[in-house]
């Protein structure tokens, strides 16, 4: 396997990352990502009911929930690795039902807990990724990832020899190698010590104003989501329960963090001044989140 290239072009700090501007055309205003009334069903169980929300181009979107909420499962259907029962997916004006190949090389996904090839070196993971994405600038875009994400000193280790922090610093190079204009992250900051954890969040705070990127992510930790998210998408055994900004959350529930609002939809202590839910949203099928 190709080893690590040697370093050609100088150090350029950790933001060129960022990279060229993208060479796609816009997408007219559109919604960088529009699920409308989006379903699964597994056999009798129901793990997303009718979801609808977008994310727009630019704008970083959190998708919170308890464990079997659905957020693993949208996001499947999201990537095509799951075909929904129901509803639609668009991403970048795409149909992602019908015409998925036309925009998955503008997409990515970061997770700590999907596994890369195990006994393929963090180097040769990352290349086989730039080689797939077509990357022009491979061993340029290979250096930047490197030194932007500390990859340096563990860039001939073996990806199954990694410890949770590494493995998750090279789930988001994976997820960057082609400047993606739209960012799917699962526990981006996973497994990461707590100053890494705000370099890494500051970065993705940068990212998104310099490449106008839009960011779903799925995250348990609150702190995280009300310092990056513009809005949040709050979901209970596969239905949304409510949708607005960190702070519209904090008014209409009465609390001081989302952490408190986090606790009350879940455990179904809202504020009195709050409408009821609709009859068909008060009793839930119970089960984990696939």
């Amino acid at each position: 396997m190709q080893a690590r290239p040697a370093r050609l072009w100088p150090r350029r700090g950790r933001h060129a990352i960022c990279g060229r501007v993208s060479q796609q055309p816009p997408s007219g205003g559109a919604p960088a990502i529009e699920i409308h009334e989006l379903t699964k069903r597994f056999g009798d169980f129901t793990a997303v009911d009718r979801l609808s929300f977008s994310v727009a181009p630019g704008e970083t979107v959190a998708l919170l929930g308890g464990n079997g909420a659905g957020k693993t499962t949208t996001i499947s259907m999201l990537l095509g690795l799951l075909l929904p029962s129901g509803g639609s997916v668009r991403m970048l004006g795409c149909d992602m039902a019908r015409h998925p190949h036309r925009v998955l090389h503008r997409i990515n996904f970061s997770s700590p807990y999907v596994d890369l090839p195990r006994r393929l070196t963090v180097g040769q993971n990352l290349g086989f990724f730039a080689r797939l994405y077509g990357i022009p600038d491979r061993r340029a875009r290979l250096d930047e990832l490197a030194h932007a994400l500390d990859l340096e000193g563990i860039w001939n280790k073996r990806t199954g020899r990694l410890s949770a922090g590494q493995k998750t610093r090279v789930s988001l190079a994976k997820a960057l190698i082609n400047r993606p204009e739209v960012l799917l992250l699962d526990e981006p900051t996973a497994s990461l010590d707590p100053d890494t954890a705000d370099w890494l969040r500051s970065y993705l705070e940068r990212y998104q104003a310099e490449r106008h990127a839009a960011i779903l992510l799925a995250s348990h930790n609150m702190a995280e989501v009300e310092r990056l998210c513009d809005r949040v998408v709050m979901l209970k055994a596969g239905r949304l329960v409510d949708e607005a900004t960190p702070a519209a959350l904090l008014r209409k529930y009465g609390r001081t963090n989302l952490e408190e609002v986090f606790l009350d939809i879940a455990r179904d202590r809202r504020s009195e001044h709050l409408p009821a839910p609709p009859a068909e949203h008060s009793h839930h099928t119970e089960g984990g989140e696939l």
